[in-house]
């Protein structure tokens, strides 16, 4: 959802606004007419031309209005004026067949219209400043098919839905047929501004990349730090932030856990001559100091300070985040700071839950990983 002004509805209050005041300033903020030219046909010859800008503002409405299918958006054109006029549609003239519907629909798809209109809509957001851009976070969930289901071998084949597997709360492993929506959200409006969507089976590691260089290469940000779950932690993923001259805010994953390097906690914070944590003390740049936790406060060493400095400052350590981009970052891991930043990752999991439980994200139906993206690209509006 998107709507170009400053002040934006909360998602809650949006939902309350009678239906078609809704629609009304949903379209007040749309300009379609360059992408519905994209949509005419070029043949001079065939039948009367139809509306495509109309069927476009339609398609669009459907998510909001709770509308899944080609069949109840045609039901809800013939049987709701009101719709149907703020739509763009002549009251006086038919209304589009569904099988219009559908072959618009896949002229979308096949030019990648879906996805060029989103692109524009989170660029003008962020330069009117409804999405800061600055704080993202990345996440999947998991979402149905509407296709019949297959072998996981013979899916793989089509590289259309397959097999995904997870673990719940409670950890127990859950499966399902169909997809993944891989969402980048800016933490701060809690709007969606990247979108991948893989087969189930896909990691979800291996997507916070595409994700980030889709942001900072084809959106042309730069942002400072990018939060995801556990699901997310291999070096690379911490590397390709930096790449990008941010920080990765990334939980570890305890069950590939190793032991940390000898002289190191888990969450890399040096430990001193005598085994103790020692006390983050800031950084400069890429470089972290520790200091000695005696002098701090922190433990009471039955050496003092004398086993591992002559000052009364206390041992100084000074680590580059360079030695080991996984446990080091700025800032550092488990602070106060860390954690209000990963704390932030919770918007990509409101923008996921939002598009299954109010706009039909985990109910779309049309079969094909392509389609499909073009529903989700429809959705984020």
């Amino acid at each position: 959802m998107y709507l170009l002004q400053k002040s934006l509805f909360s998602f809650e209050s949006w939902l309350e606004i009678e239906s078609s005041k809704r629609l009304e300033l949903f379209f007040s903020a749309l300009d379609l007419q360059l992408y519905a030219v994209k949509l005419e046909s070029s043949s001079p010859q065939g039948s009367k031309p139809i509306n495509r800008e109309a069927i476009l503002r339609a398609l669009l409405a459907a998510p909001l209005e709770g509308i899944s299918t080609f069949t109840r958006l045609h039901e809800r054109l013939v049987n709701d004026l009101q719709f149907r006029y703020q739509c763009g549609f002549r009251l006086d003239k038919r209304v589009p067949s569904i099988s219009t519907l559908s072959r618009v629909f896949a002229t979308i798809t096949e030019k990648g219209l879906a996805k060029t209109l989103f692109v524009d809509l989170v660029s003008q957001c962020r330069e009117a400043g409804i999405i800061g851009g600055t704080h993202l976070a990345i996440d999947s969930t998991a979402i149905s098919a509407y296709e019949r289901k297959q072998p996981k071998l013979r899916s793989q084949e089509t590289g259309n839905a397959n097999w995904g597997a997870k673990y719940d709360t409670f950890g127990n492993q859950l499966t399902w047929f169909g997809y993944k929506i891989h969402l980048a959200v800016d933490t701060a409006s809690e709007l969606p501004v990247s979108l991948e969507v893989t087969p189930a089976h896909v990691y979800d590691g291996e997507i916070a990349i595409p994700l980030m260089k889709d942001i900072a290469e084809n959106l042309g940000w730069k942002f400072k730090f990018v939060m995801m779950d556990a699901g997310y932690d291999q070096v690379k993923n911490y590397q390709a932030a930096r790449d990008y001259r941010a920080q990765a805010i990334i939980a570890l994953n305890k069950r590939r856990e190793t032991e940390p390097p000898s002289g190191m906690s888990s969450n890399g914070t040096p430990r001193c001559s005598m085994g103790f944590d020692m006390v983050y003390w800031g950084a400069d740049g890429d470089r972290l100091k520790f200091r000695c936790p005696h002098v701090l406060g922190k433990v009471d060493c039955p050496l003092g300070t004398a086993a591992c400095s002559d000052s009364n400052y206390g041992m100084v350590l000074k680590r580059n985040i360079t030695e080991d981009v996984r446990r080091y970052s700025n800032p550092h891991r488990n602070t106060r700071r860390w954690t209000e930043l990963y704390n932030e990752r919770t918007a990509v999991e409101r923008c996921n839950s939002r598009l299954k439980v109010h706009l039909t994200a985990n109910d779309a139906h049309v079969s094909g990983i392509e389609k499909v993206t073009t529903v989700l690209n429809f959705i984020r509006y």
